[in-house]
């Protein structure tokens, strides 16, 4: 094998899967619900839109997070895409404080669940199915509502090789080539592109 090993997965050494996972860049969201009363939510990296008909989004939390138990209990959840300016945000709910929401504005979202202040958007989910992946779950939620985009000049905060990045501000312009996509898109099959 030259510059890569393959084989089952069965050994592989975690913080080699962490490192070469940490490769690809992901944006950050907070997962938030109410639970018993009391607004509930953590960091959640493994997010993705899954379908425009019916409308579906997924996200993975662990088997042991009690935030999941809690919207697992209610069967709603809000997803808040974070902006760059976020990072203190995510940094505490992606830690074990017991109140994460003690500063932190939120308003409720038509479903109930919290929609943190500053987030660059929102949706606003029900539980559709969850299914096994391993040490985590993968979760179906059906968008119920969401968000409109804010200003274009706003940027996402990412997540890239462990550490939080994000967008040059000379990035946010259109690249040359972006007609060319837009052409490419409205062209590509429907199977291409969700």
């Amino acid at each position: 094998m030259t510059g890569s090993e393959s084989g089952t997965g069965a050994g592989l050494d975690p913080r080699r899967f962490r490192n070469v996972l940490g490769q690809f860049c992901t944006g950050v969201t907070i997962i938030t619900t109410v639970d018993d009363g009391s607004p509930v939510g953590f960091a959640c990296q493994s997010f993705a839109a899954l379908s425009l008909e019916p409308p579906l989004v997924l996200f993975c939390p662990t088997k042991a997070s009690r935030s999941w138990a809690a919207i697992e209990r209610s069967g709603r959840f809000c997803v808040n895409v974070l902006a760059e300016e976020q990072q203190d945000t995510c940094a505490r709910f992606g830690s074990r404080e017991p109140d994460k929401f003690a500063g932190i504005d939120w308003t409720p979202s038509p479903l109930g669940s919290p929609i943190l202040t500053g987030s660059l958007a929102h949706i606003d989910c029900t539980v559709e199915s969850v299914h096994d992946g391993g040490d985590h779950w993968v979760v179906f939620g059906r968008v119920d509502s969401l968000s409109e985009a804010r200003d274009d000049k706003e940027r996402p905060l990412l997540f890239y090789r462990g550490q939080y990045t994000g967008i040059e501000p000379e990035k946010t312009v259109p690249a040359p080539w972006r007609d060319d996509l837009e052409a490419f898109l409205t062209t590509a099959s429907e199977d291409t592109w969700l």
